[in-house]
């Protein structure tokens, strides 16, 4: 989590936005993208994935584009090698987080990967098709940063303190779950990813509230 200083052009953003919603599965009938097939399979399971940076202009209209949801159903070897790749570019030294989600790696799906610091021996683990169902009104102030956003911490005050998830497991299995304090706002930071959102949105939101 890290400088944010980038102009958008409406125009060119919109352009570039449906350029890659053509690029992803919509009309194809497959799931993954030739684009995001090529990035997944470029090299073996447990070597790290390029983080996808704000301050690229190609990488920014990717994060800004919405992710979409995964059949556990199909494609299970590729659905497990990106999760493994996830898995390492999150816990490699190089960028080394709490948190990660497919975008941030050049895949519009809806996966992220959490350190689970509630947890015995504070394991990664992988959440395919998370959503937040339900938000407690008592916030969580706190510092964030993200490897999308290099150089770039600051605290938010609009998290939720809880969150109640649904999500599924690799192997499809549906879980609903209710998770506290700095994991739920890993948790928060991470599907706000598959939503085009940054937690510098929050920032801003917040510096508008205050005017």
């Amino acid at each position: 989590m890290t400088n944010f200083s980038i102009k958008w052009l409406g125009t060119k953003l919109i352009v570039l936005s449906i350029m890659y919603i053509g690029l992803s599965s919509c009309g194809t009938g497959k799931q993954f993208s030739e684009r995001e097939r090529k990035l997944i399979q470029n090299d073996i399971a447990t070597k790290p994935m390029r983080v996808f940076l704000i301050t690229k202009k190609s990488d920014s209209v990717l994060l800004r584009t919405k992710s979409l949801p995964i059949n556990t159903k199909k494609d299970n070897l590729l659905i497990n090698k990106l999760a493994n790749r996830m898995l390492a570019t999150v816990q490699d030294s190089a960028s080394l987080g709490v948190g990660i989600a497919a975008p941030q790696v050049g895949v519009l799906k809806k996966m992220i990967v959490v350190q689970r610091l509630d947890k015995d021996n504070e394991p990664f683990e992988v959440y395919v098709n998370p959503v937040i169902k339900k938000y407690s009104k008592k916030k969580r102030p706190c510092p964030e940063g993200c490897l999308s956003i290099p150089n770039k911490r600051a605290v938010t005050l609009d998290r939720a303190y809880t969150v109640w998830l649904e999500y599924q497991t690799l192997k499809g299995k549906k879980v609903k779950e209710k998770v506290n304090d700095f994991v739920s706002v890993i948790f928060q930071h991470e599907i706000d990813h598959l939503n085009g959102i940054l937690f510098i949105d929050h920032l801003l939101k917040e510096v508008e509230e205050t005017k």
